[in-house]
């Protein structure tokens, strides 16, 4: 059976009754290059164990399986076990774990399913919860890497540079956590439901230590009071959110020290530059 043949993939649904769920945010993919590539582009082998998310049939747990030394698949859609079960079969190293990446013990499911192996993710992961997964996955410091194929404009996002349109304070999360890397768009037509926009493949290769040298808990702070109106001054933004403790032209004075105007807007600032502001800010 052909897991990225749409017919093979038709008959494999039909004979298990399955109905595609618009909540889940289910697409499979189609075309037979794009999990190999994905698979290929996650850096793998023996001495690794992966984390796959929402595995859908199979197609791309079973091109991880033959690279890594253990795959774990969390599934969500219960009425995908017993399809998983029967493309998977032939698969001794991938498992299917039934269950919500957002409500998984993480640290539990690598320290038991990839006990001894460097973990990685990787996924097609459904659109619906792209943003709080990856602040999931990369806020845990227990991922080697993370490669997903996600929405494209999430994906431009994460790679953007300062005084771009799409850099934004989840840009900056990535960031700090992991170098990013946009690396080949997937079109609509590679996928079963074919969804309305195109897919781009992103690999977050995570930092041994961060960046900036300051608590992230404060770093965000700053950065999420900077992009809450991005048409406002930095300057203005600031004072929205400590106003109650510094004057404005206090506020004005910390932004020349930092070697900023007073006109600059959020999305210039690099992540020094935020972190200089956090310094002074105290």
């Amino acid at each position: 059976m052909d897991l990225t043949n749409i017919h093979d993939v038709k008959d494999l649904l039909t004979r298990h009754g399955f109905r595609f769920s618009k909540s889940l945010g289910q697409n499979f993919l189609i075309a037979d290059w794009v999990p190999r590539q994905i698979a290929e582009a996650a850096g793998l082998d023996k001495s690794c164990g992966v984390v796959e998310i929402g595995p859908g049939v199979g197609c791309l747990t079973r091109e991880l399986a033959l690279r890594a030394g253990k795959v774990a698949a969390v599934e969500l859609d219960r009425s995908l076990l017993p399809v998983l079960a029967e493309t998977l079969a032939d698969c001794p190293n991938a498992e299917v774990i039934p269950g919500d990446v957002m409500k998984l013990d993480l640290a539990a499911l690598v320290a038991d399913r990839l006990d001894g192996l460097t973990p990685h993710v990787c996924a097609n992961l459904p659109y619906n919860i792209t943003t709080p997964a990856l602040t999931r996955l990369l806020e845990s410091g227990l991922f080697r890497s993370v490669t997903v194929m996600i929405q494209k404009e999430v994906a431009r996002r994460i790679c953007a540079a300062p005084g771009t349109a799409d850099y934004g304070a989840f840009t900056l999360l990535c960031q700090y956590y992991a170098r990013c890397a946009l690396l080949f768009d997937v079109p609509p037509g590679c996928f079963l439901p074919a969804p309305k926009v195109t897919s781009s493949v992103v690999r977050l290769e995570t930092r041994g230590t961060p960046p900036v040298d300051v608590p992230p808990a404060a770093l965000f702070r700053v950065v999420r009071a900077a992009f809450a109106q991005r048409r406002k001054t930095l300057l203005n933004a600031l004072a929205a959110v400590y106003g109650s403790r510094l004057t404005k032209e206090e506020l004005r004075q910390l932004v020349l020290d930092c070697g900023l105007t007073e006109a600059v807007r959020g999305e210039a600032l690099c992540l020094e530059q935020f972190a200089a502001l956090v310094r002074r800010l105290g």
